[in-house]
């Protein structure tokens, strides 16, 4: 525990001297009016199930009280940054009913990816909406929300975005573990590092295009680390010389690590092609490496175990399904106590998680540069 504190003071003084050495100690908070969020289900909070189906029980159980649209027993990393830049939930920009986009929208869907991928939903998950997709479907929801702000009366645009609020909003970017998922899939370590430099040239198109549209502030995450993830742990033969010191599968985490390289260096080139636009790089598979690494420590049990869903003697049944076992239906239901867990369903992380990952990229330790959320209008 007192490596623990040692750690966290020194994260605390570099991000405080990171703060003053590139002038931003007396700078204002940044007004963001609106927050736009496009990503995958790791930020998806209703958009595939206004689209596809609804996520059930025992999903959002612990902070909503019911199934919610997230893959999680509760609140995301996003629900966390609107709360701390003092904005309601986003809503999905697929949900028609109760909707309001007065604080922005969130086109973010389970199983997308940033490259449009030849499979399917039904086969393996994967979403039609892509990154381009949901870029378009911004383009129009931007365009008709003003047409009709425009042209309402004062009481009917309460739940319309102001056209001003657009410039000023943050943009945020959480997606890419999909695509990491489908080169992992097809086996073919050269293609997948061969198609990287398309896939952030999307992500970087995606970026220009809604820098053309009037946006300013970017908040990019990377991907977290793929082979720590339960699921990879649990469907493979693994030999012992596969994994690293935190029991995380190498050869997957690799391919991570080139993405977010690539990402990187991307994000670093828009900072020069964009000039008015104040870009930040959050490193989300370093907060996330660091958390599997100290579970215990940080009051969770071992990383690689999974509330949700039913993983014994070889039998996995996903969380919230049911399956029929030698005669007898086995309900895959969530653990006593999920704030324990790291690992919701094998896949997604759980609220605790979440906050706990959420509260150390907001305050910039993880960022490039190392500025606050509150502060990401800024370029140092």
């Amino acid at each position: 525990m007192e490596n623990v504190k040692v750690f966290s003071i020194i994260i605390a003084v570099f991000s405080v001297l990171s703060v003053e050495s590139v002038g931003l100690k007396d700078l204002k908070t940044c007004n963001f009016g609106a927050v736009y969020n496009f990503g995958d289900s790791n930020s998806d909070t209703g958009g595939g199930s206004a689209a596809f189906w609804p996520a059930g029980k025992p999903c959002g159980e612990t902070f909503f009280g019911r199934p919610v649209g997230r893959g999680c027993d509760g609140r995301l990393i996003i629900d966390f940054i609107a709360e701390h830049l003092g904005l309601p939930h986003l809503s999905p920009y697929l949900d028609s009913i109760g909707t309001s986009f007065r604080y922005g929208a969130n086109f973010a869907i389970g199983g997308s990816t940033i490259r449009p991928q030849n499979e399917s939903m039904s086969l393996n998950g994967v979403s039609p909406f892509s990154l381009d997709i949901q870029i378009v479907q911004f383009d129009q929801f931007k365009d008709r929300t003003g047409y009709f702000y425009n042209r309402s009366y004062p009481r009917h645009r309460h739940n319309l975005p102001r056209p001003e609020d657009f410039s000023k909003a943050l943009y945020i970017f959480d997606i890419g573990q999909n695509d990491i998922a489908a080169g992992l899939r097809k086996k073919n370590d050269s293609a997948f590092h061969a198609s990287v430099p398309d896939i952030v040239d999307q992500l970087a198109k995606a970026v220009q295009n809604l820098y053309e549209h009037g946006a300013r502030t970017f908040w990019v995450h990377n991907t977290g680390p793929i082979g720590c993830l339960p699921v990879s742990l649990r469907y493979h033969d693994i030999k012992p010389e596969e994994l690293d010191e935190q029991g995380c599968l190498k050869a997957q985490n690799a391919y991570s690590m080139e993405f977010n390289r690539q990402l990187k260096a991307r994000v670093i080139k828009l900072r020069e092609e964009l000039p008015h636009a104040a870009l930040t790089y959050v490193d989300i598979y370093a907060a996330k490496y660091e958390l599997i690494g100290n579970a215990k420590k940080q009051g969770f049990v071992e990383a690689a175990n999974i509330c949700c869903g039913f993983h014994e003697d070889e039998i996995q049944v996903y969380c919230g399904h049911k399956q029929n076992i030698n005669g007898t239906e086995i309900y895959a239901g969530s653990c006593e106590n999920p704030s324990d867990f790291i690992s919701w369903d094998g896949v997604h992380y759980t609220e605790a998680a979440n906050r706990w990952v959420a509260h150390r990229i907001i305050n910039g330790s993880f960022s490039d540069p190392p500025l606050p959320i509150k502060h990401a209008c800024h370029k140092p």
